[in-house]
């Protein structure tokens, strides 16, 4: 899955997406802070390949991207919005290939602008990103060719605080920034940053009204943070080799960025610091029982501005949740079944 699959709908409820055999569930509280609901299939009965990018607007609406098989060897791209977890999402909308056909490319990353516009971004068969964008009255703008050359597999899609969105890629050696320069633009290859970042590691998360930062694991084993414009700043060792996830969240009354990932021990790991101020230094708490191999987590604010955390072992669906306490720090409640 790519992007944040544990989401705080337009009601305040809390939601997560899996994936399962060839569709996608969603399991949503009840209401908010309460009881969990049973998986429910997203988008009725289109088959679908094991993979899932989700996307989510300021009026909570989530956006959901997947491949389907279409013919022997071949797949298209499909769309769903869900308005509220409680209700039944859109049925799948195939949106086409980057290529007009052919098989998969690679797994999509979606982000929605401010007014709401679904931004699509997939790699090509020619190694370089294609975007398909939502037209703000509905249907889509035709696929547009991003450039780009060697484009590794995991995109990272973030939108600003502007409303704008950023695309982030590895390639061999570097790191590809896209930016729109006016919403409703074509985003625009703004900067490659020479930098050995892990494929798969990405994650970007809106800091400030000006910046984006990018988080990912450097060869050496270092997580790092990137804003375009500057150096890179490596913050500590990678807890684990997966991805880092990443929110803001005020502590203690200062607006920080906390990181979580799995843990090379099995554990989730928590490291937080003053948001752009990667100087301060970030030390990582295991918390949590040992997970499987499998698992990823996923960070959000629940309906009381808490943050919550969720672990998803896709083998088995088993999903963990978490929250922080109303208390100084960053005391958590014990993790329980969903």
């Amino acid at each position: 899955m790519n992007g944040d699959w544990l989401i705080r709908g337009r009601d305040g409820r809390l939601s997560v997406y899996l994936l399962s055999d060839d569709a996608v569930l969603c399991r949503a509280e009840r209401g908010p802070d309460g009881p969990w609901g049973a998986p429910r299939t997203v988008g009725g009965d289109q088959k679908l390949h094991p993979v899932l990018a989700v996307g989510q607007g300021r009026d909570g609406y989530a956006h959901l991207v997947s491949w389907r098989p279409t013919a022997k060897g071949e797949s298209g791209l499909v769309h769903s919005t869900h308005f509220r977890p409680h209700l039944a999402a859109l049925d799948w909308n195939p949106i086409g290939h980057p290529d007009k056909k052919g098989p998969r490319t690679g797994t999509p990353a979606v982000a929605v602008d401010a007014q709401g516009r679904a931004h699509v971004f997939v790699r090509n068969t020619g190694g370089g990103v294609s975007l398909l964008a939502q037209k703000e009255k509905g249907g889509w703008d035709p696929w547009q060719d991003l450039k780009g050359r060697d484009v590794q597999d995991e995109l990272a899609a973030v939108t600003a605080e502007s409303g704008r969105v950023e695309l982030y890629a590895a390639v061999p050696g570097g790191i590809l920034h896209w930016r729109q320069e006016e919403p409703g633009s074509r985003p625009v290859l703004e900067e490659a940053m020479s930098a050995p970042a892990r494929p798969g590691t990405l994650y970007a998360l809106a800091t400030s009204p000006d910046a984006t930062t990018l988080f990912y694991t450097d060869d050496s084993g270092y997580l790092c943070a990137w804003r375009p414009g500057g150096r890179p700043s490596t913050l500590l060792p990678s807890a684990g080799p997966g991805p880092v996830t990443a929110v803001r969240c005020e502590l203690d009354g200062h607006d920080c960025t906390l990181l979580a990932q799995r843990s090379a021990g099995g554990r989730v790991a928590f490291a937080a610091y003053p948001t752009e101020q990667e100087s301060a230094g970030a030390w990582w708490a295991e918390s949590g029982p040992q997970l499987p191999a499998d698992a990823v987590v996923s960070l959000a604010s629940d309906a009381q501005e808490r943050v919550s955390a969720a672990t998803l072992s896709p083998s088995t669906g088993h999903l963990l949740l978490t929250r922080r306490k109303s208390e100084p720090g960053l005391a958590l409640e014990a993790w329980r079944d969903a």
